[in-house]
């Protein structure tokens, strides 16, 4: 089941406060740049960048995912394998708020988020 309208406008101001931290200095942005999109349950953190040897190609390299399990009432927190399959975060597999998915993947214990 989708987000609520309601559901939609809470998550995308967590998501434009996440923006504001992350993001680069705007002069930096048309070489590289972060954002986040909402598809059904989902929260997906992708990074914006041209692709090396055709700048007029613009490539999302995904970072990470985050799936709100509403019966459970948690955010099931992924990592992009390199196979491109998304894989659970084992350090922390799930948490309660979308602020606290935005908080693990700022710490990235691993690597497996920002490399």
């Amino acid at each position: 089941m989708a987000f609520s309208e309601f559901e939609v406008k809470r998550h995308e101001k967590l998501i434009a406060n996440y923006l504001a931290e992350k993001r680069p200095p705007l002069h930096i942005r048309q070489e590289l740049d972060i954002n986040c999109r909402i598809e059904n349950q989902s929260v997906i953190i992708y990074e914006i960048r041209p692709r090396w040897d055709d700048s007029s190609i613009i490539n999302e390299i995904l970072v990470a995912k985050t799936t709100y399990v509403r019966s459970q009432n948690i955010w099931k927190i992924y990592w992009l394998r390199q196979n491109l399959k998304w894989r659970s975060y084992q350090p922390m597999p799930a948490v309660r708020l979308l602020e606290s998915f935005f908080e693990v993947v700022e710490q990235d214990e691993f690597g497996c988020f920002w490399g």
